[in-house]
């Protein structure tokens, strides 16, 4: 008869139990209206996990639902397909086992109830799930209920491995030791009287089971003295049962269990700590470090391992965790069977790290494991989503370590040959090269395959087929050319190692590569060429190097030009700040200034002529007398000729998005194909120096610019860069159409305040770009602000009314005729 299955609570609706027939539905209209709400949800979940198989959450909840709805078959097969991704929790491996049970009957149905509770096992550490397990083979496995011989050493067997999983556990262990011994104790009762000898020998063996649990540390260590003494009373010995000495007990048993005792005390703190629930997550995890590097301290290779089983099932998808316990095996215990069994947990707990797959494989290794287990562990690997690429590299070259290690050894391997290595490196660069690309790991990748290729092959036309393919790819990498040449120079082939050199000491590299190449070329040739090849190689790389010198020059005078530029443009804003101290000023009346303005139109600031301002820089006002004392007229001369070059943007791409490790070589290189680069201005910031990710780039003609602007959204080095023309002129006349009104009131604006000078006030001379912003206006005819030879702001020219008086004089007055007017209303 089939136990009835345990009541499950669950989220909107009541707990309820699954039995074999189907439940009646009932006519309420609530229960209806629930049911079809649950429909709805099952529908939506089965949606979700169709477009999402990995949403760990929806499969949980989509269990839930099929288990409370009773549906037998798609419960199961929604459990298959979450353990086939996932592993379960204990709770879930025991709702599964349970309801597997409630449903079946007979000794058919065992087997496969069996393989549940040992795929729940496998996952986690739960004693609570053994304990299940213990008393389910007990009650329905036929041998063990018929205590047949084979049953009995079936059941044993079963509880050692179980005391193996968690009989350290000092919170929860000694319950698996409490179940094996009323197993053995019911093993006793079935022995019958007139069988002496095998009744002493399951005496011995149940004592033997005390002595054992005796001597670990568990909470309940007294409450386990106290049932054996009373047992040892049964069996015919003489002790007291009331009270915890050690009286009558052999010493070695109550050494032992002062031990015992000793080790419980120094660990029952650290147990309470990490029992707590109501602490974050991260607090518990250190906690259990914490205990973990208690427990290292002491060195019990076994209780450090099932403390790491106790952490992991309460933080599966904590990966320094993994890595720590994984570590910890491999330099530690080294069972392969343990190892290979944690490795295969981690992987499906954090299948995103890559080390942990890498390790996985020399465990295996290690441990002697088949290439076909070996192989498939790789492939499953190849399919997890790792965070960069360099860690699927690693993969890679791990995979083919362990081929070339058992190449190496010279046995007969099934299925292993030099065409699988090719074959990884192949896969590997398909995959990779275009991530890869110009990095030290893809130049790794390939060295390591064209020396295989030498080693295990002897294959020289492979291994150069393996760097021509890799110049294809990286062909500015100098590394690249360096390792072609360095293999050619090893096994003594200097004529191709020469013809290296001829096809690649012209290229651009980055950094000073182009002048290392040359270099490195003349060394050669002095250490294995003959003097025809010497001259050769120095006919050859004396123009480029000097061709080089010179680019570099180029480069260093417009770096230190902009620093130039920038002290120019600081000297005179300082100048214009520091006009009315530092300026040797003559001041003229206002009505000498405008009759000197009116009789010199052209004379400007003491110029002959106005000159108009260049296309590429912004108008600027000077003054004739607005010299520097500290500053002669052949210095302002010289800074005038210091000026960086004006470029006009022609023929120019403007480059945004850029690497801020992205140089000038690199946009040559990336703009190689279509050439005509003539210059390549990359922008920096003017305090770090450090790229700012935008770059000018000019073209011989628009032919070339047209093909560098089809390049737009290209890759450059990981970025998509961006294209566009410079076209600085629309701009320009955009900025000056809008700011037209601005300018006219700064002008205006400095000449008040020039004119305040002459009378005397104390207004500091009007800032043009504090003006601008703030764009004060004088409204109406209100003149208390106006200079005295400057209309009033509104003013306007009304015509004076017949009947009045001779129309008030609006001629501008000077100085000196104010002057005797202000004298003659004091005489008056």
């Amino acid at each position: 008869m089939a136990e009835p299955m345990e009541e499950v609570s669950h989220e909107g609706g009541e707990a309820a139990p699954i039995s074999a027939e189907s439940p009646t539905s009932s006519s309420s209209d609530s229960e209806s209206e629930e049911e079809a709400r649950e429909n709805l949800r099952l529908q939506a979940l089965e949606t979700e996990l169709a477009n999402n198989p990995t949403n760990y959450d929806a499969h949980v909840q989509y269990i839930k639902l099929l288990r409370k709805a009773s549906n037998i078959e798609k419960l199961r097969e929604a459990r298959e397909a979450m353990s086939a991704l996932f592993p379960l929790s204990p709770v879930m491996w025991q709702e599964w086992a349970k309801d597997e049970t409630s449903l079946s009957s007979g000794d058919d149905a065992f087997p496969v109830i069996e393989k549940i509770y040992e795929r729940g096992v496998f996952d986690y550490l739960s004693v609570s799930l053994w304990c299940d397990y213990l008393n389910y083979v007990q009650e329905h496995d036929p041998l063990v209920r018929g205590c047949s011989p084979a049953g009995i050493t079936k059941a044993r067997n079963l509880f050692e491995r179980a005391l193996t999983a968690g009989g350290l556990h000092v919170s929860e262990g000694s319950k698996i030791w409490e179940a094996y011994r009323d197993f053995e104790q019911a093993i006793f009762h079935t022995i019958g009287d007139t069988e002496i000898e095998a009744k002493k020998k399951q005496v011995e063996r149940i004592r033997s089971i005390f002595h054992r649990q005796l001597s670990l540390p568990h909470n309940d260590l007294e409450a386990t003295l106290l049932a054996y003494k009373s047992w040892e009373v049964e069996q015919g010995n003489v002790l007291d049962v009331n009270s915890a000495n050690l009286d009558g007990i052999s010493s070695h048993v109550a050494s032992a269990y002062q031990k015992a005792l000793g080790m419980y005390n120094a660990r029952v703190q650290l147990e309470e700590q990490v029992s707590k629930q109501d602490l974050p997550d991260s607090e518990r995890l250190k906690l259990f470090m914490g205990y973990l590097d208690f427990e290292k301290t002491d060195g019990d290779p076994s209780r450090i391992q099932i403390l790491y089983e106790r952490a992991i099932t309460e933080f599966p998808i904590s990966t320094d965790l993994w890595l720590d316990y994984t570590r910890y095996l491999d330099k530690t215990l080294k069972v392969a069977n343990v190892v290979r069994e944690a490795y295969s947990r981690a992987g499906r707990n954090c299948p995103w790290i890559g080390e942990l797959w890498c390790r996985y494989l020399l465990s295996l290794e290690r441990g002697h494991a088949s290439e076909n287990e070996i192989s498939t562990v790789f492939e499953k690997a190849l399919q997890c989503s790792f965070s960069s690429f360099e860690e699927y590299l690693d993969l890679y070259l791990t995979r083919v370590d362990g081929i070339r290690r058992r190449l190496s050894l010279g046995k007969e391997v099934e299925g292993l040959n030099l065409e699988v290595i090719r074959n990884t490196f192949q896969n590997a660069s398909d995959y990779l090269s275009p991530h890869l690309k110009n990095t030290d790991g893809l130049l790794r990748l390939y060295n390591y395959w064209a020396r295989l290729d030498m080693n295990l092959g002897n294959d020289l036309a492979a291994a150069r087929g393996v760097w021509e393919r890799l110049l294809k790819i990286s062909g500015s990498m100098l590394e690249a050319w360096q390792g072609y040449i360095t293999m050619e120079i090893e096994t003594g082939h200097t004529s191709e190692a020469r013809s290296i050199y001829k096809r690649c000491y012209s290229k651009r590299f980055p950094g000073t590569g182009s002048e290392d190449i040359c270099h490195s070329w003349l060394r050669f040739e002095r250490e294995y060429g003959m003097m025809e090849d010497f001259d050769h190689a120095l006919q050859k790389v004396t123009p480029r190097l000097e061709e080089l010198r010179l680019f570099r020059i180029q480069e260093e005078s417009k770096g230190a030009a902009a620093p130039t530029d920038q002290r120019d443009n600081d000297t005179k804003k300082k100048a214009h700040g520091k006009r009315n101290t530092d300026f040797n000023f003559t001041e003229q009346p206002p009505a000498k200034r405008q009759k000197a303005a009116a009789q010199k139109p052209n004379k400007i600031h003491g110029k002959d002529k106005p000159q108009a301002p260049s296309s590429g820089e912004p108008n600027k006002m000077e003054d004739v007398n607005a010299k520097p004392e500290s500053m002669s007229e052949v210095q302002v001369e010289n800074s005038v000729r210091a000026k960086t070059k004006v470029y006009t943007d022609q023929c120019t791409a403007f480059v945004s998005n850029l690497s801020l490790q992205a140089n000038s070589d690199h946009l040559r290189d990336f703009f190689g194909d279509n050439g005509g680069v003539v210059a390549i201005r990359i922008l920096k910031d003017k305090f770090t120096g450090k790229s700012r990710g935008l770059a000018y780039v000019d073209f011989l003609d628009e032919a070339h610019l047209a093909a560098a602007l089809a390049k737009n959204k290209k890759m450059l080095l990981g970025k998509h860069v961006s294209i566009a023309r410079s076209n600085p002129k629309q701009k320009k006349k955009d900025k000056e159409a809008a700011l037209g009104t601005d300018r006219n009131s700064i002008v205006e604006g400095s000449e008040a305040s020039e004119i305040n000078k002459e009378s005397g006030t104390s207004q500091a001379p009007l800032d043009g770009r504090k003006y601008e912003i703030e764009n004060v206006r004088l409204k109406g005819k209100n003149t208390f602000a106006v200079p005295r030879n400057v209309k009033p702001l509104g003013w306007t020219q009304n015509k004076p009314k017949k009947d009045t008086a001779d129309p008030p004089d609006e001629t501008p007055k000077s100085n000196d005729e104010f002057r005797k007017m202000f004298l003659k209303t004091q005489n008056s």
